[in-house]
C-alpha cells in the first residue's frame, strides 16, 4: 500500500477518535506513528508535539502537518492535514443536518457525559507517554516542575512558561 494512502488512513483515524482536542490524540498518534508503522522516533514525536503546541492553531492540525511534512514531505503534509480534519468536518455536517432533533435530547446528554473521563484518561495518558521520554535528567524535572508550578499555581501565561522554558533549556544544558 502506498506511503500517502497509509498516511491518510492512520491520520483519519486519529480524527475520528480524538475526542477532546490535540492532547487527547497523543497517545493515539503515538501508537500509530512510532509503534504501528515506526515512521518517527519517540524522540521525534516530542519534538513534533512541542513544535506543533507553539505554533498558531490547533494541535492536531500543527501535528498532522508537520509528521504528514517529515513522513512524505509536502504531498504527506497535505494528506495528513485534510485526513485528520475530515472526520471532523464530516460529524459536524450530519450533526448541523440533525441539531433540531439532537437538541434537546437525554441520551445525547448522557453519551457526553460518558465522553468526558474518556478525554482525560487520554490526556493523562498523553501526558505520561510525553513525560517519559522528556525526562532524560534532574534538569528536565526541574524544568518541568517548576513550569507546572508557575503555569498552573501561580497562572503564569502559558506562552510566557514556553519561553521561559526554552531560557532555561539555553543556560541548563
Amino acid at each position: 500500500m502506498s506511503k500517502l494512502i497509509q498516511l491518510f488512513i492512520s491520520f483519519f483515524k486519529i480524527g475520528a477518535f480524538s475526542f477532546g482536542g490535540g492532547y487527547a490524540m497523543l497517545p493515539l498518534l503515538e501508537k500509530e506513528l512510532i509503534e504501528k508503522h515506526q515512521w518517527i522516533s519517540s524522540t521525534d514525536f516530542i519534538d513534533i508535539a512541542a513544535i506543533s503546541e507553539m505554533t498558531p492553531g490547533p494541535i492536531a492540525v500543527n501535528s498532522a502537518t508537520f509528521l504528514g511534512y517529515k513522513i512524505a514531505g509536502v504531498l504527506g503534509s497535505i494528506v495528513a492535514t485534510i485526513a485528520v480534519i475530515l472526520p471532523s468536518f464530516i460529524i459536524i455536517s450530519l450533526i448541523f443536518k440533525f441539531i433540531s432533533k439532537f437538541k434537546s435530547s437525554p441520551y445525547i446528554e448522557w453519551i457526553f457525559r460518558g465522553i468526558r473521563p474518556v478525554v482525560l484518561g487520554l490526556i493523562g495518558a498523553a501526558a505520561v507517554t510525553v513525560g517519559k521520554t522528556s525526562f532524560v535528567d534532574i534538569k528536565a524535572v526541574i524544568i518541568s516542575i517548576l513550569l507546572f508550578y508557575l503555569v498552573s499555581i501561580r497562572k503564569l501565561n502559558a506562552i510566557l512558561g514556553i519561553i521561559l522554558a526554552g531560557v532555561m533549556g539555553i543556560f541548563l544544558y
